[in-house]
């Protein structure tokens, strides 16, 4: 009954449903444009790319399955993040980026706004030639048609594609409910989880105790999200303690006690980055195995070792990579001599901690300290699909498990029930939970809005 009033209270408020409406609506698009095959493919001959753990397999997740499929959005959104990450990184290394993140406000916001598209359409000419010559290789074209033509016409429409799936999601951020671009990628990695959930109670249905399996699985996969929730919201307060202020008239006046507030640091403030770039390193191996081949059999077993997703040796250095990229990115986002001197302007002050050079180095001691659990649970949560694959759930089923996928679909689904909730409680409804509020992803940055 509670569920049903709250599904009333959402759809009485006219802002709120028309959002949500638009929202439905472009992804509805989204997805139908994933299954409209670019002229002059084979349908159904690329059926057997992005079926691993490897760079194919990760860009088909996050397309929903438009890559193998060689739809209008077979590159997705992707060129559109690897863009925003490269200027997030430029941000932090280039004097420039970092005026314009900074100081120069709405105008900085929209230069940076500019330059992000122009480097998206770059990638996207460069992925796109990848993709279309892995395409040919493939033999996935019919016979007969004009190279010249298929290379000059695909390039347009996936070029197009691409922009396309940005200006929706900009669209819904603007319209509708939640971050555009998170929203797509969402509804991208979602879109595989039926077919996958399918194929493993297929497979567990006719075995002995297949039944009891798949409940001990859902309620596996049940713990796993309650806790990719309780680290994604997880945070440590610095108290802060304002300076006193005088009131009233010269002879009259009285001290205000100080107001105290706290700085919210993160448990989890790198999101899913880390894994990210862990996974673009662990992708190195195949490169070079496809290099060395033939050349030398002991470095090609390693090589090989590397690049299965399942195997020890790859576990142990994707484990490792991801604790250190953590630390990395967290320093790179979190800088304590920025929050010095913010409470310095603010006369504000920790408790018992001098300001200037001591509060930056307790915040910084503190961070160091709470990025420690954040970084071992990303390092296991990003390993946890192998073992669930070692008690033989299928693989498809098991990369649902952690990693980029399992992290994104709960941060992305917080900040959109944190929207809702927002909106019911303008009105005067109740919220989404029986006490408290929702936090959602306050205080992480959306995918796509400079990651």
């Amino acid at each position: 009954m509670k569920f049903i009033e709250t599904l009333k209270n959402i759809w009485s408020i006219a802002e709120l449903r028309d959002r949500l409406l638009f929202t439905l609506a472009i992804l509805a698009l989204f997805r139908f444009g994933s299954y409209v095959v670019l002229p002059g493919v084979v349908p159904g001959s690329l059926a057997s790319l992005g079926s691993n753990n490897d760079l194919l397999g990760l860009i088909n997740t996050f397309t929903g399955g438009a890559f193998s499929t060689a739809s209008v959005f077979a590159l997705g959104i992707m060129p559109y993040i690897t863009a925003s990450i490269i200027i997030q990184l430029l941000g932090f290394a280039v004097p420039y980026f970092q005026k314009l993140q900074q100081k120069e406000g709405e105008s900085g916001r929209k230069k940076i706004t500019q330059i992000t598209r122009f480097l998206t359409v770059l990638i996207t000419l460069v992925q796109g030639g990848a993709y279309l010559t892995l395409i040919t290789g493939q033999g996935a074209v019919y016979d007969g048609i004009s190279n010249g033509v298929f290379w000059f016409s695909n390039m347009i429409i996936l070029s197009t594609g691409t922009m396309l799936a940005m200006w929706l999601g900009e669209k819904i951020t603007d319209r509708g409910i939640g971050n555009g671009i998170s929203l797509l990628i969402m509804i991208g990695i979602i879109a595989t989880l039926p077919r996958s959930f399918a194929s493993e109670i297929a497979s567990r249905w006719n075995a002995p105790g297949g039944l009891f399996v798949i409940v001990i699985e859902l309620a596996a996969f049940f713990i796993t999200v309650l806790a990719c929730v309780l680290v994604v919201q997880g945070i440590r307060k610095i108290p802060l303690q304002f300076a006193k202020r005088m009131v009233g008239r010269s002879g009259g006046s009285i001290p205000l006690a100080g107001a105290r507030d706290y700085i919210p640091l993160k448990v989890n403030a790198a999101g899913v980055m880390p894994i990210i770039f862990a996974q673009a390193i662990m992708f190195l191996p195949s490169t070079l195995g496809s290099w060395m081949a033939g050349n030398d059999a002991a470095n090609s077993s390693i090589l090989m070792a590397l690049n299965n997703w399942k195997s020890v040796p790859y576990n142990i250095i994707f484990f490792f990579l991801v604790v250190i990229f953590t630390y990395v990115y967290t320093a790179l986002l979190v800088n304590p001599q920025q929050y010095s001197e913010y409470l310095k302007r603010q006369n504000a002050f920790i408790p018992g901690v001098k300001p200037g050079k001591q509060t930056q180095d307790y915040i910084d001691s503190l961070t160091t300290r709470v990025t420690l659990p954040g970084s071992i649970f990303l390092g296991f949560i990003s390993i946890f699909p192998a073992i669930v694959a070692q008690f033989n759930v299928n693989d498809g089923f098991a990369l649902f498990f952690g990693g980029t996928s399992l992290l994104i679909l709960v941060g992305v689904v917080l900040d959109f029930l944190q929207q809702v909730e927002s909106y019911l409680l303008m009105r005067k409804y109740d919220g989404l939970v029986k006490s408290g509020r929702l936090k959602g992803k306050s205080g992480m940055q959306p995918i796509g809005a400079g990651m």
